[in-house]
């Protein structure tokens, strides 16, 4: 006879409603009933909830849109400062932004997970992250350890950091007083350490270094607005 357990709460924000019906029917089909998903638009809705509601753990659905996908990444840290216990995972949308947000968070997860992945693969991953009793480890081996902690150079990072505000390569050599030439030297190194291969991927991967950081005082000497 099938034991009878109680529903883990897990929220989930997710905008899209092609998705909530894809995930809804995963948790119900594939061995996740035990979990009770709540469904969220954005993260203002959720927190409303959650003062009557105890979550276990938190899905982030990064959008597809940039505009949107950023907000999701600040959210993703104000939910890291105020509820640091609470499990949180990422849906990334393919699996370079998975690796993008692995090597990039500065703060733990349970689990990045790609999107794209098949349905029983996602299940499983999806699984392994909620019952999972442990952080995912920073200290991640070989070529990733090196990108996670001194990959990018001072300058490569200031790049990034002009990308993501819409700074275009001109621009960012007239602001670094760099010839374009050399500017163009550093998004390349940037690209390769990064394991990106197009202008699109780096800046993604600059949305995610910049956006989602915990150190705001970092920031607070430049105004690139």
């Amino acid at each position: 006879m099938e034991k009878s357990y109680a529903k883990r709460h897990v929220a989930v924000i997710e905008n899209c409603i092609m998705s909530e019906a894809g995930l809804s029917h995963l948790f119900n089909s594939y061995g996740l009933k035990s979990f009770q998903l709540h469904f969220f638009k954005d993260y203002a809705a959720f927190k409303s909830e959650s003062a009557t509601i105890n979550f276990m753990a938190i899905i982030f659905s990064l959008p597809g849109l940039r505009a949107q996908r950023i907000t999701c990444l600040h959210n993703l840290v104000e939910l890291t400062c105020a509820n640091p216990t609470i499990k949180r995972i990422v849906l990334a949308n393919d699996d370079t932004e998975a690796r993008l947000m692995s090597l990039l968070s500065p703060s733990p997860t349970h689990g990045v997970i790609s999107k794209d992945l098949k349905v029983k693969e996602l299940k499983d991953k999806l699984s392994s992250a909620l019952n999972e009793t442990q952080w995912l480890s920073d200290d991640l081996p070989g070529e990733e350890f090196t990108i996670k902690h001194c990959g990018l150079s001072p300058t490569e990072r200031e790049i990034l950091h002009y990308m993501t505000y819409g700074y275009s390569l001109p621009e960012i050599a007239q602001h670094l007083s760099r010839n374009i030439k050399t500017v163009r030297a550093h998004k390349f190194n940037a690209m390769t350490k990064l394991g990106v291969h197009s202008d699109a991927g780096l800046l993604d991967a600059a949305d995610i270094l910049m956006h989602i950081t915990t150190d705001k005082a970092s920031f607070s000497a430049h105004a690139f607005m």
